[in-house]
């Protein structure tokens, strides 16, 4: 099977690329003119290194810094093929990749050929509080927290170019399993103020200046939407049943984003947040069944 991987120039010296693989995951590259910084990695090692040789030998500059947005696997198991580069992230991305990245991938390995050459390179730079600066030629990237999609995000934002690599914090369709529904509603009031020429998603498109009001409002309401479906489904004696029925377009989110993942997505996120929101799984009938 063929790989590709879609490109596209954001700013002067910066640059977007999207899996065509999985999920329409995306990563960034910053170039100066000594050394290049790469914002999360592809999920396919070959995306990987299409991006590196992309960076090395069209445009001829070492990537000095790897910048993990969160420890997910699809965005962080390529950090192995940057030997060369500093990994950076939030601390408690080096944390959770080690207790949960590093049994991840053992088991992945079993079933797929693909993550037999990965290996799960910790962060070298971490930073807990506050924000990082880093210096790329002369652009200015700042690393803030982004936290909601997961605890450990953060976003990057190229200040000169008002451009944001936002993670998983920004996403076609929120996704809050491994996170927080109230920080990750924070966090997209705060994209909102920046005053942003682009935020580039986790997952899918650039979104663009005249866009992202719009997108932040939509995902806004679409987390205000799976409140009020879990309070209602909690007054019924099996929630479970309630809220298997209510479909993703019923929350004002198409099915067919993120690869067509939209559906099952949003039902483990009303899971998710029922038992954030109750304590408990929501119980359906079949489990009462003789």
């Amino acid at each position: 099977m063929a790989i590709n991987v879609q490109r596209e120039k954001v700013a002067e010296n910066v640059y977007f690329f999207q899996s065509d693989t999985y999920a329409s995951v995306t990563a960034g590259v910053v170039v100066g003119p000594q050394w290049a910084v790469v914002i999360d990695t592809l999920p396919i090692p070959e995306e990987t290194m299409i991006l590196r040789e992309f960076v090395e030998q069209e445009l001829g500059v070492p990537i000095r810094y790897v910048i993990d947005t969160h420890y997910h696997a699809d965005h962080t198991w390529g950090n192995c093929f940057f030997p060369s580069a500093t990994v950076v992230a939030n601390k408690l991305s080096r944390q959770l990749l080690e207790q949960r990245g590093m049994p991840s991938l053992e088991e992945s390995r079993k079933h797929n050929p693909l993550y037999r050459q990965v290996k799960i390179v910790l962060p070298q730079m971490t930073f807990k509080d506050g924000n990082l600066t880093l210096r790329v030629g002369k652009k200015n990237l700042v690393l803030m927290p982004l936290p909601g999609h997961s605890r450990d995000g953060i976003g990057v934002v190229v200040e000169d170019d008002r451009v944001l690599f936002a993670g998983d914090a920004f996403m076609p369709l929120p996704y809050i399993v491994d996170g927080d529904i109230d920080d990750l509603t924070e966090s997209l009031k705060d994209i909102g103020k920046m005053g942003l020429e682009n935020v580039i998603q986790g997952h899918g498109d650039i979104v663009l200046r005249g866009e992202i009001e719009g997108a932040v409002k939509q995902n806004l309401e679409y987390l205000s939407e799976l409140r009020k479906v879990v309070r209602k489904a909690n007054r019924r004696r099996y929630p479970w049943d309630v809220l298997r029925e209510v479909e993703v377009e019923d929350c004002g989110k198409s099915r067919v984003l993120i690869g067509g993942l939209a559906e099952e997505l949003h039902h483990r996120n009303l899971r998710a947040l029922y038992k954030h929101m109750f304590g408990e799984e929501p119980a359906s009938a079949e489990e009462f069944e003789l």
